[in-house]
């Protein structure tokens, strides 16, 4: 289901101290947020899904190969947080 560049998952962890692997748990939170990735869409449709993984709200970037989601960048970001706090203030 999922899959992604090991070295980029390095890369991500030294530079924004999350693991794809762990950012991955923000899919199953039923409150998150998905959002088109205009910036970043030349090639392919990329995607911003804003959840929370159990530690945070994390941001990650991603993009649709057939049935698989492909991991491209995560972090925890402040601009994701707002966004995901303001769509699920209750």
């Amino acid at each position: 289901m999922f899959e992604w560049d090991d070295q980029k998952n390095i890369n991500n962890q030294q530079n924004h101290g999350v693991s794809f692997e762990h950012a991955c748990k923000a899919f199953d939170d039923p409150h998150h947020i998905i959002r088109d990735d205009v910036v970043h869409s030349a090639h392919e449709p990329r995607y911003f899904l804003i959840g929370n993984d159990g530690t945070g709200i994390v941001t990650i970037r991603f993009t649709l190969r057939g049935e698989t989601i492909r991991i491209i960048g995560a972090g925890y970001w402040r601009k994701g947080k707002l966004l995901y706090e303001g769509e699920n203030d209750e």
